[in-house]
């Protein structure tokens, strides 16, 4: 058993193992012995059978590390936790261990701990591995927590470490800096990868597809969707073995296509249902594929699956607000966009911690059906955003948009009350003093005066001044507005305007004509003659006025006559119009048997012409002309182009008419 152990012969050292248990089949050492060479030859469950039915002999002291590696391999973490909880002896293989469990159950700051604890207290061969995962849990706080990570002082000399930090980079948003680090670690791979001569090419890829799955993501978050979309497809193409890596990567195809391209999305979801792929990814990446396949149920017009979908998301996230978004978008393709709006408010009532999202897309859907009055109330029911300048400015858009310049003037009041109430208050930064409440003040006063409320436009511009005596822009709406209430107080208060002497600007006026762009350029001064000077005087008196040009009448007009009120209109919209005439219908052309006549065939029949007998006329006369023009047979008709062909055609024609059919 020993010597295949040594050369790494497990299967033939389980025989030889077995044979021993036969002898002694409660043998301690023999069974811990089996247990690992299963393990060694991939058969966890089988080991941990053998560990659960010998709990007598194989006390957790002595066989805890196989006992929780078993149940971390078969995706038991919690159970595996528990086990190396329980062991009475924390070893190093077990603080190994540890780190890994508490990474998958996503305790980040734990398994943080536990990595520098070891880093700390060990010192062997594994400490390049030990730093890679430390880097990785910092790339996973700053993605999943968005934590800002820490320099652990990590010297970046494989390509693991490069990849960690550029996942860390882009949980920050630095995605210029991230995609340099990618390029980095594509570089170091490659460089890694080439030295053993047993890799291939295509492992050389199939390594680096991780690396340019991380690449097009950032070129999806900047925007360029064509390029990340290419390069996924190059990545599915490779058809690694990765299922977490495939399931991402389809997911965000996905997320392209949106509302477009269903049918490829359809194909795409399947690569996120492989076995295997809720132990590969975090519960927030499982989360998001779970609701893009209820958007895309939606999308597909799958109202049943969609409803199903977003409501299991419900149970299972019941303060999430996508399951609920979905439900109502759902109802509103529905036309149903009353029980849409009962269900955001349900929400809203049970969660108020995220009703101001809700109340925000219950609005929009009020303004949709053309009720503003009520997306009004909803928007002002907000608390927390009512005094926001956004918010403000919305509600004032809006109620303009009805006429309801009071509640427009009353959100402003609103406002302004709110930032001098809590002038004093750092933890919600108003300030009377503050570029906002004073913006707010003056916007106010603007749109007062828009809508004629002088009188109390005059008081916002007041305290406008007050708080900043040297404003010049506030003095002269100020005077302009006491001008049309109280014309003394404005020439009071226009003392106070700067003189023209300290507002003149020293500016080149010849320079300024001749800049790029100048609308007007001054004529050069020459002589002028006397006619000339007499109207360049008068130029100045009298303007020319430009004569308008009668409208032309019609040939037939007869003043006499009162025109027809109806004569805009077309033939058929005018009310004494009765339809065409019965009986003058015109000749039925191309009707009938082939050859055969119906109006014209009486002066066409020969016997009922003069007795004298008829000359043929010349090939190319006016008559025989004037006798193949009026009627046409069907298969030779032509469209109205048919006029401009050529001339050879059209003596043909004429030669081949011989005055009749």
């Amino acid at each position: 058993v020993n010597r295949c152990g040594q050369n790494g012969d497990f299967a033939r050292a389980l025989k030889s193992v077995n044979k021993i248990l036969q002898i002694s089949k409660d043998d301690v050492t023999a069974l811990q012995c089996k247990v690992v060479c299963l393990i060694q030859n991939g058969n966890f469950k089988e080991a941990l059978g053998i560990i659960n039915t010998h709990t007598k002999v194989l006390t957790s002291d002595i066989i805890a590390f196989e006992k929780a590696y078993c149940e971390y391999r078969l995706n038991r973490i919690e159970s595996a936790l528990k086990t190396i909880q329980g062991a009475s002896q924390q070893t190093d293989k077990l603080k190994e261990l540890y780190g890994q469990v508490l990474y998958r159950l996503e305790r980040y700051d734990d398994c943080l701990a536990a990595y520098r604890d070891l880093i700390r207290n060990s010192q062997d061969e594994y400490e390049e591995e030990r730093k890679t995962n430390l880097s990785a849990v910092v790339a996973a706080q700053s993605t999943w927590e968005k934590v800002v990570p820490e320099d652990l002082g990590l010297r970046e000399a494989t390509y693991e470490l490069c990849y960690n930090s550029a996942c860390a980079l882009i949980g920050q948003g630095k995605l210029n800096e991230a995609m340099k680090k990618l390029q980095k670690a594509e570089e170091l791979c490659r460089q890694s990868l080439s030295e053993d001569s047993d890799v291939t090419e295509e492992d050389i890829e199939a390594e680096l597809a991780i690396i340019h799955g991380q690449m097009a993501y950032i070129m999806q978050l900047q925007g360029r969707t064509e390029d990340a979309l290419q390069l996924y497809n190059q990545i599915i193409k490779l058809k690694p073995t990765d299922v977490g890596l495939l399931a991402v990567i389809a997911n965000n195809i996905i997320t392209i296509n949106k509302d477009q391209n269903v049918f490829d999305s359809k194909k795409k979801v399947k690569l996120t249902n492989a076995e295997g792929v809720e132990h590969k990814l975090s519960k927030k990446q499982l989360q998001a594929i779970e609701f893009n396949k209820a958007l895309l149920a939606m999308y597909t017009n799958q109202a049943d699956q969609c409803r199903k979908l977003s409501a299991s998301l419900q149970s299972q996230s019941p303060e999430h607000l996508l399951p609920v978004l979905i439900q109502a978008a759902q109802l509103c393709r529905e036309k149903q966009h009353a029980k849409a709006v009962v269900l955001l408010q349900d929400f809203a009532d049970q969660h108020p911690a995220n009703a101001a999202e809700i109340k925000l897309t219950m609005a929009q859907l009020k303004i949709a059906q053309g009720s503003v009055t009520k997306a009004c109330m909803i928007l002002r029911s907000i608390e927390e955003l009512q005094h926001k300048p956004g918010m403000v400015s919305a509600l004032v858009t809006m109620y303009s948009h009805e006429e309801d310049i009071d509640s427009a003037i009353e959100v402003f009041t609103q406002a302004i009350q709110w930032y001098q109430q809590f002038q004093a208050s750092e933890i919600r930064g108003a300030n009377p003093k503050s570029p906002v409440h004073l913006s707010l003040i003056r916007e106010a006063a603007n749109f007062k005066l828009k809508h004629g409320r002088k009188k109390e436009a005059i008081s916002d511009l007041e305290e406008l001044w007050k708080q900043n005596p040297k404003d010049v822009h506030t003095l002269a709406q100020l005077i302009s507005a006491y001008s049309l209430v109280d014309p003394e107080k404005a020439k009071v208060l226009s003392k106070h305007l700067p003189s023209s002497d300290t507002m003149s600007l020293k500016v080149d006026v010849d320079a300024l004509e001749n800049s790029h762009g100048a609308t007007y350029v001054r004529k050069k001064a020459g002589k002028l003659t006397g006619d000339n000077q007499q109207k360049e005087q008068g130029q100045g008196e009298v303007k020319k006025k430009k004569k308008k040009k009668k409208g032309k009448l019609p040939k037939n007009y007869d003043p006499k006559v009162t025109p027809d009120p109806e004569r805009w209109l077309p033939m058929r919209e005018r009310s004494y119009y009765r339809g065409r005439k019965k009986g003058k219908k015109k000749e039925q052309v191309g009707k009938g048997t082939q050859g055969s006549t119906t109006a014209g065939s009486s002066e066409l029949d020969a016997s009922r012409t003069a007795s004298s007998p008829p000359t043929s006329p010349r090939p190319g006369s006016a008559a025989a002309v004037s006798a193949t023009s009026n009627v046409i047979p069907p298969r030779h008709q032509k469209p109205a182009g048919a006029a401009a062909t050529k001339k050879k055609q059209q003596q043909k024609k004429k030669k081949g008419a011989k005055g009749g059919w």
